[in-house]
């Protein structure tokens, strides 16, 4: 996670962000979590996939809570999974988002949602391979990347 990434989302609503410092224990990350959220959120979403993401997810979420798992990382991964069920943490995946896109489509369409901020660079079809190597790199702060092809 990179801050300008983190900047983007407050700029679009988030209730709070944390940039993982990786000299920051596990249970130190937690409690800097719950600080910034003035509590244990009730809802988490991981959208990387990494180990450490999920663990910190499920363990920042407060009992009884909902913990997404968008992001999709190696294929098996080790979570505090009895620290889960002691406290009743709903893990809930999300693959594809085939059942979201009409309601997504229909909340931009409506003006509830600006994607806007998120597409960061624009390029011709002609410049596809530029645009591949920024989406690769996250060169200039790249979030999306649309190719246009008219």
């Amino acid at each position: 996670m990179v801050q300008s990434r983190l900047n983007v989302a407050k700029k679009l609503g988030a209730d709070g962000m944390y940039l993982v410092q990786n000299n920051r224990s596990e249970e130190d990350t937690v409690a800097d979590i719950h600080t910034i959220f003035e509590g244990e959120p009730n809802r988490t979403i991981d959208a990387c996939g990494a180990q450490a993401s999920i663990r910190l997810a499920i363990l920042a979420t407060e009992t009884g809570g909902v913990m997404v798992l968008v992001g999709l990382g190696t294929p098996e991964v080790q979570i505090p999974l009895i620290n889960a069920l002691t406290r009743e943490v709903d893990i809930r995946g999300v693959f594809r988002y085939a059942n979201d896109y009409n309601d997504a489509l229909n909340l931009v369409a409506s003006g509830k949602i600006n994607v806007n901020p998120l597409i960061t660079h624009n390029y011709k079809i002609e410049e596809a391979k530029q645009a591949f190597e920024t989406s690769r790199t996250g060169a200039g702060g790249a979030i999306k990347v649309m190719i246009h092809c008219k």
